[in-house]
């Protein structure tokens, strides 16, 4: 494994995040306590000592067997580097969602007993709140850090203009600033190249992006646009003829090399700029093994041009993340 420093941040990171999304009882597609427990073990035994969750996951179940499966298999406290996120309703109330000062500091305290653990490393913000003033989720993700109940707060899924508001607002107000970005990327969603990417490198935020299988599209497993994937990262996406002709580049690179096209896909993502560690998630066991092998596998300069050479650009996705509500109106600039 290799390690590298998370965004601009001194703390170390390995170049792969598992991601805890599957952990619990939330779908037909999430796993149970002992096929996850399995998983976090051989992520741990791989090197992997980044781990991602979020509050919504499960509603909660996710954290908690996290929590305990990092107790169990991952060392001392000082060894792993843990986030989760806040923002989806966890509840019925008018309080319970959103990033308010109230639903922050209820939130944190709740995850952080789910985790079994007295600080996360990287708190985030899962999307962007339209109802919420931007200075209010600010100034209560500070006191978080303040309190030591988080050591760094990231984002997740917002548009650039939006995330840039979010960096310039901290700068002003003298706030703790966010070092990482979670946004959607890979080679089948690239979009974030446009902006999103660029301000982040610019501004030293890390990128630690989710999906970086397409909701296992690239892996091979299946054709582009098919609805086999149950999970809501691949089911009905990516239904473009230049979508499947991106699948078949990454199959014809992986004959070539004598590797998985998941391999492949993750290397190529790892070759990418401001990339600090994508987040990989597993429901088997055998799913770990070929981003584990990407990790020291780099591709050739005429190899990544021929998988991003069938690429045609799409529309910014809308798409929420995972128990997360789509957003609601413009906010005023704040």
């Amino acid at each position: 494994m290799q390690f590298v420093r998370m965004g601009s941040t001194g703390t170390q990171v390995s170049r792969l995040c598992l991601g805890a999304m599957s952990f619990g009882a939330m779908a037909d597609w999430t796993i149970s306590e002992d096929d996850s427990f399995a998983i976090v073990k051989r992520a741990v035994e791989g090197g992997i000592n980044f781990f991602d969750t979020a509050d919504i996951y499960s509603r909660g179940e996710s954290e908690t067997i996290l929590g305990k499966a990092l107790a169990e298999f991952a060392g001392k406290r000082e060894e792993y580097v843990v986030a989760t996120k806040v923002y989806a309703p966890m509840g019925a109330g008018p309080n319970r969602g959103g990033l308010s000062r109230k639903h922050i500091m209820h939130s944190i305290d709740n995850s952080l007993r789910r985790l079994g653990t007295d600080y996360v490393d990287l708190y985030q913000i899962h999307r962007f709140d339209y109802h919420t003033p931007m200075g209010e989720t600010i100034e209560a993700l500070d006191d978080v850090v303040t309190a030591g109940k988080a050591l760094y707060v990231g984002a997740s899924s917002m548009l650039a203009f939006q995330f840039a508001k979010y960096l310039s607002l901290a700068d002003k107000l003298g706030r703790s600033r966010f070092v990482t970005m979670q946004n959607q990327y890979s080679l089948l969603y690239r979009e974030e190249e446009r902006e999103m990417n660029p301000l982040c490198l610019e501004e030293g935020v890390g990128l630690i992006p989710w999906s970086p299988l397409a909701g296992g599209i690239l892996a091979g497993s299946r054709e582009a646009g098919t609805t086999r994937s149950k999970s809501p990262m691949g089911a009905g996406r990516f239904t473009r003829t230049a979508d499947q002709d991106v699948v078949d580049a990454v199959k014809k690179v992986a004959e070539a090399r004598g590797e998985k096209p998941a391999q492949v896909a993750i290397s190529w993502l790892l070759s990418k700029p401001g990339v600090t560690a994508p987040i990989i998630g597993a429901t088997r066991l055998a799913q770990l093994e070929d981003p584990l092998k990407a990790v020291d596998a780099p591709l050739s300069p005429e190899e990544i041009d021929s998988l991003e050479a069938p690429y045609v650009a799409q529309a910014v996705s809308s798409i929420p993340g995972p128990g997360d509500p789509p957003a609601g109106g413009p906010q005023r600039p704040r």
